[in-house]
């Protein structure tokens, strides 16, 4: 056995106790410094009037959020607000019916739309029209049928003036700044917007289209020429148009682009406030030179209208100028009688 080694309890310190040592010395440091903290911030004590002061009472609702009968937290009422945005602000609207396309389907066709709409974009340019790129803001979501179709309802149907004026006069003697349910709220969460659009729900053009997975093509502007490369892209067998050519956009010939289109289905449009059926958004994809073809054919069009009315008047005063000197020659032959036919026949 290996011989032991004695070691002297003096010599050497006991970690334990060096451990207690340390750990002590940290709290009087921490100690000393809470109380240099706390003699610098210290504070006086409350006066007898602010102890028995009532305090403010703190209000239901924020100051920048008015009061709503729809919780603006929750997610359904942001997408109320979303929806309701986009109808006023977006004038051309296109729905499309789609069936559980993946993420990579997706993004091929969001890929392709992007490209497409640029190419417009610098076609517009080189022709030399001033006009904003439209391209940016092009998009293609999905929504949520019933809360879009509520928003529909809350754009077309509520007028806010009309509402706040029934409102303040049907309860004037009733005292609801504050609330919910204040009749001068008017905005897209406010009680009188819920009230004024619930007897409707389902009575809206587009009500009978909004079923089932729905998708939404948002053009900022009514362009034709926007919408036809939109509807080359995304459906050209429905619309009528030519598919893009394998070297003109190599991309939308991949596997996922084709795929994704398998599953869209093109429903209806809404252009300017109004439903527009397939055939009707062909015929606005179809205008020749864009918006401006459209105002130059309107005007060819009055022209035409007034030559023709003009032709009309023209002609109708011709022939009664006609009518009454074949009259008038008549009367003549008639006045002179056999007299004259004596004198003529000697």
């Amino acid at each position: 056995m290996p011989p032991r080694v004695r070691l002297l309890g003096g010599r050497m310190p006991h970690p334990i106790r060096q451990r207690q040592t340390l750990h002590s010395r940290y709290e009087l440091l921490t100690i000393t410094r809470c109380a240099s903290t706390a003699a610098a911030t210290f504070t006086p004590p409350a006066s007898i009037e602010q102890m028995t002061k009532s305090a403010p009472s703190i209000a239901r609702s924020p100051a920048p959020q008015p009061p709503s009968h729809r919780n603006p937290e929750y997610r359904r009422s942001q997408l109320l607000r979303q929806y309701t945005s986009l109808i006023r602000t977006t004038p051309l609207l296109v729905f499309f019916q789609h069936d559980n396309l993946q993420s990579v389907e997706w993004a091929a066709i969001r890929r392709e739309l992007s490209q497409a709409m640029q190419k417009v974009d610098e076609q517009i340019a080189a022709e030399g029209r001033n006009a904003p790129p439209v391209a940016p803001h092009v998009k293609v979501q999905i929504i949520q049928t019933s809360i879009f179709e509520a928003a529909l309802r809350i754009v077309e149907y509520f007028r806010p003036n009309e509402a706040v004026n029934s409102a303040t006069q049907t309860s004037a003697e009733i005292p609801l700044s504050g609330s919910r349910d204040d009749p001068s709220l008017s905005h897209d969460l406010s009680r009188a917007a819920h009230q004024a659009v619930r007897h409707l729900k389902g009575k809206h053009e587009l009500s009978t289209l909004l079923v089932g997975p729905i998708a939404v093509l948002s053009i900022p502007e009514v362009s034709p020429e926007h919408l036809k490369a939109a509807l080359t892209v995304l459906a050209p067998k429905a619309a009528g148009f030519p598919s893009p050519t394998r070297r003109a956009s190599p991309g939308w010939h991949e596997l996922p682009v084709q795929n994704g289109l398998n599953k869209l289905g093109l429903l209806a449009a809404r252009v300017d406030g109004k439903v527009f059926d397939v055939d009707q958004t062909k015929w606005v994809g179809s205008i020749q030179g864009g918006m401006d073809g459209l105002r130059s054919q309107l005007v060819m069009a009055l022209q035409s209208m007034g030559s023709s009315i003009t032709n009309s008047l023209d002609a109708a005063g011709k022939s009664l100028y006609f009518t009454l000197e074949s009259r008038k020659n008549v009367l003549e032959e008639e006045q002179k009688g056999p007299e004259g036919d004596k004198s003529e026949s000697s």
